[in-house]
């Protein structure tokens, strides 16, 4: 394998960990990328790939946008790195400044951070101290949930609801308590989605008087759960898990690492489901794939707990080197800003309807048990184990998609125009006839 510039790649591939995968298959057969532009990738041979989940659901505004780039471009020529220790800088500032515009409710104490782990591991730490500065020391337990996942970090992980994640690391924190999701598809309560009055909502409320309210400190959640499936909750889900967070002193935490920054519709799922949490935790989109960027969103409310007089020693005890880093604040407030004025959302949940009646037609396959999902981010349910193979047949064919066994789904940039989206959905159409064909 040899780059533009005739270095050859094939001796480092042996000594490289890519993210999930297993380093001798890779190498046997390794995807190197050499450009992007749109919604496209281009490998080190110059195949060409559609990228159907925005580089990891973080490329929104596609790749090498021009208002981003420049942003960058300005902010290396006056300052890369402050010290996190001792202050902050003006692109931090600004950023914060265009976050609490956007965000619901009160959410404007915010925490910047450089990636998703990070985000949720801040907001576990923040509700911890939260409740013992507000004189709720026993509140140590988070319930999360099957299927869900938070980051790789041991805090995180520890959130997460999925056993192949967490199996080799356990022992975990032993705090967290795990609840069914929202699977209305394959409800693990056998019951029928909307006679079941949101059952699985109930049960949390359930859960939390089992294990004694004076001990739950939160609940954590993603609002569309990606690792699962694409598990998208009834209307009342949300709602009634804020309800019943108030009525235990339990703090609710959406984890919108995926589905902040217009990809349900919304600037956030919050918005989408009408429900504002008491933290809010992003990334991957907040940045555009520009530069490492997240953050923890909380409360004004719960922010005063955090307020003290200097002899009083009160502060939120946590940092990480590249939080706020003002290459990465540059590009956030340049993809937030083109957000906003192109009213990105709005286009995503139009383009995100077409995009599911496009994937309801697939049910001619004979394999298409639900599709769901909110904006342009659809997932489809198989009544087959073929969502593996689906997945790499599309990526021999051209297209980037995420996949598992039981479903694979499509979340691309939210600029992509209709002809690139109609597309993706032939070579995905290609993918399912061979595969269907072949088992």
């Amino acid at each position: 394998m040899k780059t533009q510039v005739g270095v050859d790649l094939l001796d480092a591939l042996p000594h490289l960990l890519v993210d999930f995968r297993q380093m001798k298959a890779f190498v046997e057969e390794p995807l190197v990328m050499a450009r992007a532009e749109g919604v496209r990738y281009w490998d080190v041979n110059g195949k060409e790939y559609l990228d159907g989940i925005s580089g990891i659901f973080v490329a929104n505004l596609g790749h090498g946008h021009p208002r981003i780039i420049e942003a960058v471009k300005r902010q290396l020529d006056t300052l890369t790195f402050a010290p996190p220790m001792h202050g902050t800088s003006a692109p931090a500032l600004e950023l914060v400044r265009l976050l609490g515009e956007i965000t619901p409710g009160d959410l404007k104490t915010i925490k910047l951070l450089s990636g998703g782990s990070e985000a949720i591991e801040a907001a576990l730490k923040f509700t911890l101290q939260y409740h013992r500065q507000t004189g709720h020391p026993r509140k140590h337990k988070f319930i999360s949930r099957y299927r869900g996942y938070h980051g790789a970090t041991l805090g995180a992980l520890g959130a997460t609801g999925l056993a192949a994640r967490r199996g080799l690391y356990e022992p975990l924190l032993a705090n967290f308590i795990r609840v069914h999701p929202p699977h209305c598809y394959r409800c693990p309560f056998e019951k029928e989605y909307p006679s079941c009055d949101v059952f699985c909502a109930r049960t949390v409320e359930d859960t939390i008087k089992m294990e004694g309210a004076d001990t739950v400190a939160a609940i954590i959640v993603e609002p569309i759960t990606n690792t699962g499936g694409i598990i998208t909750p009834p209307g009342p889900y949300l709602p009634e898990l804020r309800a019943i967070c108030d009525r235990h002193n339990v703090l609710l935490i959406f984890d919108e690492i995926i589905t902040g920054f217009g990809r349900t519709g919304e600037m956030f799922a919050a918005q989408t489901f009408k429900t504002v949490p008491d933290i809010l935790c992003v990334g991957k989109g907040m940045g555009g794939g520009y530069g490492p960027l997240s953050a923890m969103i909380a409360s004004d409310r719960l922010a005063k707990a955090f307020w003290g007089e200097p002899e009083e020693g009160i502060e939120f005890s946590h940092g990480h080197t590249f939080g706020g880093n003002p290459l990465s604040c540059a590009a956030g407030i340049a993809a937030i800003t083109e957000l906003v004025e192109c009213k990105v959302p709005a286009r995503a949940r139009e383009t995100g309807e077409y995009l599911a009646q496009r994937l309801e037609g697939l049910r001619k396959f004979g394999i298409v048990g639900e599709v769901r999902g909110k904006g342009m981010l659809r997932g489809v349910e198989i009544t087959r184990p073929l969502g593996r193979q689906i997945g790499k047949r599309a990526l021999e064919l051209g297209l980037i998609v995420r996949s598992d066994p039981d479903w694979f789904a499509l979340a691309p940039a939210l600029i992509i125009g209709r002809e690139d989206l109609d597309r993706m959905l032939e070579i995905l159409e290609q993918a399912i006839a061979e595969v269907v064909r072949a088992s």
